[in-house]
């Protein structure tokens, strides 16, 4: 699979990465013995990056890639997540907080030192603090992290946290049906050589093409419980667009796929193909999924055409709903 490299990283990571949020919580149930058959499915179709959080099932996520990893001399990157495990003030964002959840992630993933950990969607406040990067930067000398980034929900928080000479990383929401970053967010962290990692691929789903205005998801499935923002940020579920509409325009979408390309395929390989990407992180539920998604980054480039089209059915669509929120 094609290797990419984030310069302030200074590693390569697949192009196609695996998000792990599905194999904690939120999307329904995932057994441990099916969730270590993705972890499988994923690297051995060339995955090298792994994106988890701490709070994914309470560490759960964690630990089943602790099990996977152990003992693996090409083990995968792996990139956690901290600071939704309280509430979200500034005042939370301590040196003596970050070194109590590195700690606790260090323990579930099995690992001395992390590879890289994301302040995971915090408030603008903490991105405008000086102190929380200095604590960082702290956790980073005494080698219990390798390197950290920023998710983010917002494109105004992304270049916040890209101007921050130590942020190797920059995670936001980037699909066909999410395009705002493409604007500012993508070519600012190209021009520092901060990595992106596209999260929210397939608009949960949504861009797979396979749902309908009657499907329905399990009570513990954020696609049930957070559609209005319930939980958390809206823009996690659904990229933010109404589930009824964003039905309608992913039964557009999925026309657009070349001969032999799955619908879920084409908003992956979407991605892949903007300027600026580093990687693209869809979940998988199953062995299948994990491979289907792996083969994207072997899908030919998108014509200009296709291109095209899939800007126009965003415009169509979509921009009028999301394009000035996040």
């Amino acid at each position: 699979m094609e290797q990419r490299t984030i310069g302030r990283l200074g590693r390569d990571v697949s192009v196609i990465g695996l998000g792990t949020w599905q194999l904690g919580a939120d999307w329904g149930e995932v057994s441990e013995s099916d969730a270590l058959a993705v972890l499988d499915a994923a690297v051995s179709s060339g995955v090298t990056f792994l994106d988890t959080a701490d709070v994914y099932g309470d560490g759960r996520s964690e630990q089943i890639i602790a099990k996977y990893i152990a003992g693996r001399t090409d083990r995968p990157f792996v990139a956690t997540k901290m600071g939704r495990r309280v509430a979200q003030e500034l005042r939370n964002y301590t040196l003596a907080n970050f070194r109590a959840w590195t700690d606790r992630s260090r323990k579930n993933l099995g690992m001395d030192v992390l590879d890289l950990v994301q302040l995971h969607c915090p408030p603008p406040s903490v991105i405008s603090s000086d102190e929380v990067f200095d604590a960082l930067d702290t956790l980073v000398a005494e080698q219990r992290i390798a390197a950290y980034g920023v998710s983010v929900e917002t494109c105004a928080e992304a270049l916040a946290a890209i101007a921050r000479p130590g942020v190797a990383t920059i995670q936001i929401i980037l699909n066909a049906f999410r395009r705002k970053p493409l604007e500012e967010v993508l070519p600012a962290a190209a021009a520092a050589g901060v990595g992106i990692i596209a999260r929210v691929p397939l608009a949960s789903g949504l861009l797979s093409g396979r749902y309908r205005a009657d499907t329905t998801f399990p009570e513990n499935d954020h696609r049930n419980y957070n559609r209005h923002g319930e939980a958390f940020d809206v823009g996690e579920t659904f990229s933010g667009v109404d589930y009824a509409t964003g039905v309608q325009a992913a039964q557009e979408f999925s026309g657009l796929a070349p001969a032999g390309v799955t619908p879920a395929q084409l908003a992956l390989r979407w991605v892949v193909q903007q300027p600026g990407v580093s990687t693209v992180i869809p979940g998988a539920r199953n062995v299948a999924q994990a491979q289907a998604n792996s083969a994207a980054a072997d899908v030919a480039p998108l014509s200009v055409e296709t291109l095209a089209a899939v800007e126009d059915l965003y415009d169509k669509r979509i921009r009028a709903l999301v394009h000035d929120k996040w």
